[in-house]
């Protein structure tokens, strides 16, 4: 019986283990309630100054009334929310596309960084005990990718570059503090 219970127990674990998922991060937050932030309220009726002004109905269309996150934080911003609805390059952006495709470029380049970055968080997943634990592991993942800031502001500042915004010194983009290795010299700003 107790011999059972144990091949049950490790088979279990083990197929918890064998999970494809490649998820690095654990966001659960273990309640079953509704998320607060992903409700958003409609907008307030009003009363158009002349009835003949009110659109044509549009059944399954969108609405007057319904919320629009994106161009109303980008209008408190300062925007023009009128931009969301533009397809296409826009023609300040129309050099800068010319130039960056002047080698040729991949229409599926979306699908391929896609499918890469699936495979890398394959490779780099979390372990057994991080899945029973449920542990974040997105940052020991990708770290083989993150620019070490100090180390390109050094870089730059000894081509003559202006640096005037830099990160202090020793801190991690994961906010844990790391003794820089780098000789520390004075900062030299250039006006």
């Amino acid at each position: 019986m107790r011999l059972r219970a144990t091949v049950l127990t490790m088979t279990v674990l083990t197929l918890a283990a064998c999970s494809t998922d490649p998820h690095l991060m654990n966001i659960d937050s273990g309640q079953r309630s509704p998320d607060e932030f992903a409700i958003v309220p409609t907008k307030a009726l009003q009363m158009p100054p002349d009835l003949n002004m009110l659109p044509t109905p549009t059944p399954g269309g969108s609405n007057i009334t319904d919320p629009t996150p994106n161009a109303d934080a980008i209008a408190a911003l300062g925007g023009n929310p009128g931009h969301l609805a533009q397809q296409g390059v826009g023609a300040a952006d129309g050099a800068l596309l010319a130039y960056t495709a002047r080698l040729g470029r991949d229409g599926n380049i979306r699908q391929v960084t896609a499918k890469e970055d699936v495979e890398w968080r394959s490779r780099h997943s979390r372990r057994f005990l991080e899945i029973l634990a449920e542990t974040n592991v997105y940052y020991r993942a990708y770290e083989p990718m993150t620019l070490d800031s100090w180390t390109e502001v050094e870089r730059w500042r000894a081509t003559g570059a202006q640096t005037p915004a830099s990160p202090p010194r020793g801190y991690s983009p994961t906010g844990v503090y790391k003794p820089s290795k780098a000789k520390e010299q004075p900062d030299r700003m250039h006006n």
